[in-house]
Formats: C-alpha cells, structure tokens, sequence
C-alpha cells in the first residue's frame, strides 16, 4: 500500500465565528478599505458568508472589541483605527501571563530603554536634565553607596527618560510593562540582588552623557547599566 501521510492535511478546528472573523478582515484587506469606510451590512455578511446572524454578530462583536470597527448612526458599520495599546492593556495582567512571557516581556523593556536614544537626544531640554539631577540627588540620599538598587528609584528615572522621549506610545506602553516589571522584581523570577561591576554605568554618569556626549555613548551606557538586569533575566 502507498504510503500518503504526506498529502495528510491538519484538521481544521477554527470555528464558524473564528471563520467568519478571518473572512471579514480578508475582505477589508482585499478591498484595501480606509478609515470611515463602511463595512457591510450584517444581512449582507450573513449571505455572503452563508452562516447565521448569529456567527456574525459573534465575529463582529469580536472586531469591536479589538476597535475595528464601530456603527455610526445613519451610516452603519465603518472601519476605524484601533488602539493598540489599549488591547495590550486588556491583557496585561501578570497574574495571566506564564513565567517564561513575563521574563519575555521584562527584556522587552530593557531593550526599548536601549533604543530609544536618539529621541532622546533630539527632545530633551535643560529642565529636563535638572529633573533627572533632582531625581538622583534624591536617590543618593538614601543609599549606603552610590550603586545599591532601588526599584522605586529605577521607575523614577526611567520614567523621566520616556517622558522626555517625547512618544506618546512608547509613554503608554512603558505604562502597561511596569505592573509587569515590579511583579517580575518581586515574585522570586531574579536573584536577590544585581551583581554591579566596576564598569557598571550609574544614573548620575547617564545625565552627564546626555548633556555633554552622543547617542552612541548613551546607547553603550544604557547597555553597561541595564546589564546586571539582563543577567538577573537570564539567570
């Protein structure tokens, strides 16, 4: 007997309403609709997708919870630009996400803090800077020495450089990853405490390269401050 387990397909498991949803964002695809253009009537979908209203509703209702689309009076359903953030916030939740997306997402952070330099640079002002200073001399008070950790003190400063950023995303996802941050840092995912090397960049010496050096150096400052954090991921 041949053997066909090649030409074995999977078994499809999506549902009607799975189904249908893939359809209409095929459709709006293929149809390169824009902005406030109108989305079909929902007897109209129930024809061409040959299901019940039904499995429309369901699929459509799904699009409006993704803030796809929305019903304007007069004028039906249209297309609308959804909020991404607002969707990742919906799930954000660290008490939802497996330990292995958590460290994922704590990374995540580290690496946006690396590349945002450049808008740095281009945006920050000399209030800026003295509100970073402010935020140091403050730290600075409370420690022992000038390297011991402080989560409080790391959300402060860090805070500072997304607002400074000047990108209103990038402010709100910092948002929606500091729940993620604090519970990474306080439900036993690192060891104890950073290992700092004699290389290791404080806040104080990133101020002084904002003001007097180049993205470049930032970049690799950044790089050699976030380090002990990367190894508390990774250990």
């Amino acid at each position: 007997m041949t053997k066909r387990g090649n030409h074995i397909l999977p078994i499809d498991t999506l549902s009607l309403v799975d189904k249908a949803e893939l359809s209409l964002l095929r459709y709006i695809n293929r149809n390169k609709l824009k902005l406030g253009d109108s989305i079909p009537k929902e007897i109209d979908l129930v024809d061409s997708l040959g299901v019940s209203r039904t499995v429309v509703r369901e699929a459509l209702a799904r699009l409006r919870t993704l803030g796809l689309i929305q019903s304007i009076k007069h004028k039906g359903m249209v297309l609308k630009e959804p909020d991404v953030i607002l969707n990742f916030k919906r799930v954000m939740d660290p008490n939802f996400l497996g330990d292995e997306t958590l460290k994922d997402l704590f990374e995540l952070r580290l690496v946006l803090e690396m590349g945002m330099c450049e808008l740095l640079f281009t945006r920050i002002t000399d209030t800026d800077i003295i509100e970073l200073e402010n935020i140091v001399d403050k730290a600075e008070a409370t420690m022992v020495d000038r390297i011991g950790f402080s989560l409080e003190n790391e959300v402060a400063f860090h805070g500072k450089l997304y607002q400074i950023s000047g990108n209103q995303t990038l402010q709100r996802f910092q948002s929606i990853l500091l729940p993620v941050f604090q519970y990474v840092h306080e439900n036993g995912f690192l060891v104890k405490e950073p290992k700092y090397s004699r290389g290791f960049v404080t806040h104080r010496k990133l101020i002084q390269i904002l003001k007097t050096g180049t993205p470049e150096e930032f970049r690799g400052a950044m790089k050699d401050h976030l380090e002990p954090h990367f190894n508390r991921v990774s250990s």
